[in-house]
Formats: structure tokens, C-alpha cells, sequence
């Protein structure tokens, strides 16, 4: 079934969009949710999650593209439980890997002037990443977005797992320093 027919479902309030949304995207979602999670029942949890707050949020939203805004909502609730599940420690997760490479990077501040500039931040790093060659822009989503391991993103962009480590160290050693010549302090 198409995206839009899905949404319309959602929207007409048939049960069976959950059932078309589970049927198209429950592999996809499991995966984010278990990158970030490293656990297969609270993947299965947060994917569950996803399909109720799916069906809360339409309407009044209309996604446009359906997978995005689904891996939006899996990716937020795995970072919430994850949180949660390790307030005092880490596990060992595609989420706590990724996170502690972009330590360098970004400074996690508690400010309130730190809070405001998050968006800005954001925008910041899109535009960084827009500026990059396809192959590092890919490499850096699948590591930083999904959460892929070094191993998966080798395989799916057809490169040596030294190659993507090598892309990344230099992807993120590039966004250090267009951050720092944007006026973020590091």
C-alpha cells in the first residue's frame, strides 16, 4: 500500500492503518529503535509506541513522506527510554558509540543560552552536511541519524569499514571546524 492511502486511512480513522503501517515499516522502525536500544523488547515496545502515537498525531498532522516521520517518532522514543533505562550509565549501544565520537564535536551544555542555540545548531549542521559529498553525507546520517554500525554502513555504501571509520574521523573533524568558524564554542 502507498504512503498517501496509509495517511488517508489514519486520517478516516480505520484501524487498519496501524495494521498497513506495521505490515510497510516494522522491520525499518525495529531497527532504528534496537541501534539505539541494544534490547529486542524494548525495540518491539518503542515500535508499539510509534503506532499509537502515530494514530494520536493524524490528524491533525499530514506527513508528506510517511517513512521520515515514523522514524522521527521511533528514534525520540528509543532516546527517551535509552535515557532512561541509563541515567548513570551507558550500554553498549550504536546510540552510546555514536554519541561519544561526536563528543568533539558538540558540547552537550545545560545553559539556557545553550538550550536556545539547539535549533540554530541544527540548521547549522544541516547546512555542513549539505556542503559534504554525497558519500560522506550518507555515511555520517547512517552513523549519526539511524545509528548504524561501521559494519552495516560498509555494506550498504559498498566501502571498506576502514574507509567509513577514515569518512567519519574526517566528516566530523571537518564539522568541528565549520562550527567553530560559525561562532559555536566547542
Amino acid at each position: 500500500m502507498e504512503d498517501e492511502q496509509i495517511v488517508s486511512l489514519y486520517w478516516n480513522r480505520d484501524e487498519s492503518a496501524i495494521r498497513e503501517t506495521e505490515i510497510k515499516y516494522d522491520r525499518y522502525l525495529t531497527k532504528i529503535a534496537y541501534n539505539i536500544l541494544a534490547n529486542q523488547e524494548d525495540s518491539r515496545e518503542v515500535v508499539n509506541d510509534t503506532y499509537l502515537a502515530a494514530w494520536n498525531s493524524m490528524p491533525p498532522h499530514r506527513p508528506s513522506i510517511l517513512s521520515t516521520y515514523l522514524a522521527k517518532i521511533t528514534r525520540r522514543g528509543s532516546i527517551t527510554l535509552f535515557r532512561y533505562h541509563t541515567r548513570n550509565k551507558r550500554r553498549d549501544s550504536q546510540y552510546a558509540l555514536s554519541l561519544n565520537e561526536l563528543e568533539q564535536c558538540v558540547s552537550g551544555g545545560n545553559t539556557t543560552e545553550d538550550l536556545v542555540n539547539v535549533k540554530l545548531l541544527a540548521d547549522t549542521i544541516g547546512v555542513f552536511l549539505r556542503l559534504q559529498s554525497e558519500e560522506a553525507r550518507n555515511v555520517f546520517i547512517g552513523r549519526y541519524y539511524y545509528l548504524d554500525s561501521v559494519k552495516e554502513i560498509a555494506a550498504y555504501c559498498s566501502m571498506s569499514e576502514s574507509k567509513v571509520k577514515s569518512l567519519l574521523f574526517r566528516t566530523r573533524a571537518g564539522l568541528k571546524q565549520y562550527l567553530q568558524q560559525e561562532g559555536f564554542s566547542l
